[in-house]
């Protein structure tokens, strides 16, 4: 192990036990996850908490993505490159460096997260998605599994200044869905990435949380 997969791990380590401890919640398809080879998690985003609680339930080391601005001198910028994040504009679908790392990633089989909406949603609805999936999905025809967290807004969404401990936090992943399922293929012309991405998002739609959440 690299000292850098070991910082990881060391991370993995404590996000598990912070969502066992502080965010108790069910993690509900696991068996889903590919035990090797590329994939992509497409999942909803509302909370900062979505990247770590997606990733430390299985024992693959992701890819994340981050803001470019956060890549500033420091020990931020130090941790994000350690574990793999690839630094992307707001605007991911235009960052011809980030979608070139991520495809490259990708190829090297290392499994990656996207979140298809873009941003964190405001008020912990399902917003639209951007095409940006769909076009690194069919560029690289890696499995996308489906996936949602449930609670992160409540736990520490954009109205809070500070995380509500003990707040139930469900994940649950779907099955994957092959290249056949989301790409509509060149015939479906300039709109093939725009029709992949929303057959991704409707499967992420799909997935029911595992209970009733706790009040």
């Amino acid at each position: 192990m690299t000292p850098a997969e070991g910082v990881y791990w060391f991370c993995h380590y404590w996000c598990a036990s912070a969502h066992r401890v502080l965010f108790p919640g069910e993690v509900s398809g696991v068996e889903h996850i590919p035990a090797e080879g590329p994939f992509i998690i497409a999942s909803n985003h509302a909370s900062f908490l979505d990247p770590p609680l997606l990733g430390c339930h299985f024992q693959r080391q992701l890819v994340f993505f981050a803001r470019r601005s956060l890549f500033k001198p420091g020990l931020a910028s130090w941790w994000l490159r350690t574990v793999r994040t690839i630094p992307v504009d707001r605007d991911g679908e235009a960052d011809v460096a980030a979608l070139r790392q991520t495809i490259a990633a990708l190829k090297a089989g290392r499994p990656l997260v996207l979140f298809p909406e873009g941003t964190r949603s405001t008020d912990g609805t399902l917003g639209a998605s951007r095409p940006g999936v769909g076009l690194i999905a069919c560029r690289t025809t890696v499995p996308v599994i489906p996936a949602r967290l449930f609670g992160t807004f409540e736990a520490f969404g954009r109205h809070r200044r500070l995380p509500r401990l003990g707040t139930a936090v469900d994940v649950v992943y779907g099955p994957p869905m092959p290249p056949e399922e989301y790409d509509p293929g060149r015939e479906a012309g300039k709109d093939r990435y725009v029709l992949a991405a929303a057959r991704i998002w409707e499967a992420v739609k799909r997935l029911d949380r595992p209970r009733a959440p706790v009040v």
